[in-house]
């Protein structure tokens, strides 16, 4: 499992897991997280794992086929999670994790479109059998028109160069379409001053996070995500979430403190976690990421 799972030891910690509990990674991906969980709760456990991705998921079913507990594997998004536990006829859980970020496996399948670091389809959706009704990168850079270009550009990827990368995009695909991500990349790069093309963040970053966002319903998702998982937690159950970006940190901000002001749920411990120095060099991709834990009244 070359995944790395991000704060692994502090998420076991803070979710404190018991034998025999009901435990739902909403994000299983390759099992890395839930590889530990499932070690944790035992023969009388129940892990229950979810995601989009059906390659990843069937990944997830071997690399925890060694687990005692009981387990399922269910394909589809998380802000469906009610109804896919219903299809098993669960109820209540004890525990939830969300991981959002993406996995070095898929930022490397240059077909997926994720990474302006790989030459290939500007897809970037999680589903793996695109449809002619699946929304995609390539729909929107090619027939989105400029105004909802800058929207999504400057309000999900928090871009300061959204209009004049908006407006480039426009006039790229006059001349032939925007096919690949790397197509996408040198318009980019023509839309933006040369010194934000030698900064440390790479220049492209906000855009194609700005558009996968879109492509998936990202924030919207997250918050169905969030309602569904917290009505089927159990009293005193824990809810664990790894963000990496500060849209979603502030998604996931907004949501806790409803729950408290309601007197539902806390957070323990009030601030977020973040990964350890030693965690960074040895897994750079954990270098964004802030856990957080809300445990139910």
């Amino acid at each position: 499992m070359s995944h790395e799972p991000v704060l692994l030891n502090e998420v076991l910690v803070g979710l404190n897991l018991k034998v025999g509990e009901t435990v739902l990674d909403a994000t299983i991906n390759r099992g890395g997280h839930a590889l530990a969980m499932g070690r944790m709760i035992g023969p009388t456990g129940h892990l229950i794992g979810l995601d989009a991705d059906s390659i990843a998921l069937a990944e997830a079913k071997t690399n925890l086929g060694s687990l005692e507990c009981k387990k399922n594997f269910l394909l589809g998004n998380f802000r469906n999670l009610s109804s896919l536990l219903n299809s098993i006829g669960v109820t209540q859980i004890n525990v939830a994790l969300f991981d959002l970020g993406l996995s070095s496996e898929q930022l490397a399948e240059s077909d997926r479109g994720f990474s302006f670091q790989h030459d290939g389809l500007l897809r970037m959706t999680l589903v793996r059998n695109v449809s002619d009704d699946t929304l995609t990168a390539e729909e929107i850079v090619n027939t989105w028109d400029e105004e909802n270009l800058i929207t999504i550009i400057k309000n999900y990827g928090e871009e300061t160069f959204a209009n004049s990368i908006a407006r480039a995009i426009v006039d790229a695909r006059r001349s032939g379409g925007i096919k690949t991500t790397f197509d996408l990349v040198k318009v980019i790069q023509s839309a933006v001053p040369h010194w934000y093309q030698k900064r440390r963040l790479h220049f492209a970053t906000k855009t194609f996070q700005a558009i996968r966002m879109t492509v998936n319903d990202e924030l919207r998702a997250l918050r169905e995500g969030l309602e569904g998982a917290w009505r089927v937690l159990a009293p005193h159950g824990r809810l664990a979430i790894i963000s990496f970006h500060s849209l979603e940190a502030k998604q996931v901000k907004i949501f806790f403190k409803e729950q408290e002001a309601e007197g539902a749920g806390r957070q323990t411990p009030r601030h977020a976690i973040k990964p350890t120095r030693a965690e960074v060099l040895n897994n750079p991709r954990s270098r964004s990421a802030n856990l957080r834990f809300l445990i139910k009244s």
